[in-house]
């Protein structure tokens, strides 16, 4: 188990939402779903993300573009194109002032389009995160990102693609599978790219002494580890381990499995009704005490505010 592998993990699809819209030029999609993560691509043709603020970002056919949320762009054929339809959260859509009878009618399932053979056809499927560990995910993420399409595996999205036009049963699990396959395969060539500035954590993986201490604390965060201890199984001095993971990860080995447990104890405190001293004893601390003064020096709060305010924000 690597880093990625955790916070991927702990950013799986559940009940993603996805849409296939065929489009003709002259289009243009205002985006306003809300969603915390989308991942978008053109099937069919050539297109432009707009965003308020910054430079038009050119989505070629078959690149993959993933677009940390919630924020409000458009998807046009031409950056000079008024936004015709409005894609809304939950994948409804509406027309905006300026579209005609034939903009966005229903094809079929999760498809809108004036014909199915239309010139365009983009993609896109989106998540709602909730957890603390798809948080730190996106904390690495930059608002856009595109991978050119000779740098992702194709096939996924045409696997995709087929299966959001479908509506068998148990479809909803097949769909969120599939966006999770195509979010990480995306994701593995954005960070091996120079220009993703990828975050220490990743690039830590690849030192033969870091790497291996960030694995043994993600493969068992629970464990008593000391810097002694995780330096031994690493095979380097306590200074060594201690002065290189610093420098590449950004934090002393002890603080980010501080940063870590914490992390892990706020999902759980979220997802579960486990009590605060069970909980406590599944990521590392010897009890509920302990845990709430490390909740509490990390977040500011004790735990069980935490799940309280929690628990309020999802009734809202």
């Amino acid at each position: 188990m690597d880093v990625l592998d955790d916070l991927l993990a702990g950013t799986r699809a559940r009940g993603g939402v996805f849409n296939q819209t065929v489009l003709d030029p002259p289009w243009s999609l205002l985006i306003a779903d809300e969603a915390t993560l989308a991942l978008a691509t053109m099937i069919r043709g050539d297109a432009w993300l707009l965003f308020e603020g910054a430079e038009p970002i050119r989505l070629r056919e078959r690149d993959i573009a993933v677009i940390r949320g919630p924020v409000r762009y458009v998807v046009a054929d031409d950056p000079g194109t008024a936004p015709r339809l409005l894609i809304k959260p939950n994948g409804v859509c509406e027309p905006l002032p300026g579209a005609t009878e034939h903009d966005g009618p229903s094809l079929g399932p999760r498809t809108h389009g004036r014909r199915p053979d239309g010139q365009d056809l983009l993609v896109s499927g989106v998540y709602q995160m909730k957890s603390d560990v798809s948080r730190r995910l996106l904390a690495a993420l930059p608002p856009v990102l595109v991978v050119p399409a000779d740098q992702v595996a194709g096939p996924v999205m045409d696997l995709l693609t087929a299966e959001i036009s479908r509506d068998d049963p148990g479809q909803q699990v097949v769909l969120d599978r599939w966006l999770d396959l195509a979010l990480i395969i995306t994701l593995r060539a954005w960070f091996a790219r120079p220009e993703s500035k990828a975050p220490g954590w990743y690039q830590a993986q690849g030192d033969p002494v870091v790497g291996q201490a960030l694995r043994l604390i993600h493969e068992d965060p629970a464990r008593g580890w000391t810097v002694a201890e995780l330096a031994d199984r690493c095979g380097a001095s306590r200074a060594n381990l201690a002065r290189r993971f610093s420098a590449l990860v950004g934090a002393a080995p002890m603080a980010y499995l501080t940063g870590w447990r914490i992390t892990l104890a706020a999902d759980l405190l979220r997802d579960t009704d486990d009590t605060v001293e069970s909980i406590a004893r599944k990521v590392g601390y010897a009890n509920a005490f302990a845990l709430s003064v490390a909740f509490k020096r990390i977040r500011g709060i004790s735990p069980s505010a935490h799940r309280k305010g929690e628990a309020l924000a999802s009734s809202a």
